[in-house]
């Protein structure tokens, strides 16, 4: 997947460090010449949670099939 500035996308693996698990949404806020992309998370109210640098092969795009939840996070 290429990436786009400002799009929302599902992260594919575990950041524990982060408090983040497959399945949370983010939005690329940054992409770099190198390849990586910055990504924000914030909570259901707006805080934000994580900003991460990824790989593109980290997150997917958002399908039609994907369902929002809401979980509380431990950080």
């Amino acid at each position: 997947m290429k990436p786009e500035l400002l799009q929302t996308v599902v992260l594919q693996r575990e950041l524990a460090d982060l408090g983040l698990r497959p399945g949370d949404l983010g939005t690329v806020v940054e992409i770099f010449e190198a390849g990586g992309i910055e990504v924000e998370f914030v909570t259901a109210s707006g805080r934000t949670q994580a900003l991460a640098t990824l790989l593109p092969s980290d997150v997917r795009a958002v399908g039609d099939r994907d369902l929002m939840a809401v979980r509380p996070v431990g950080i």
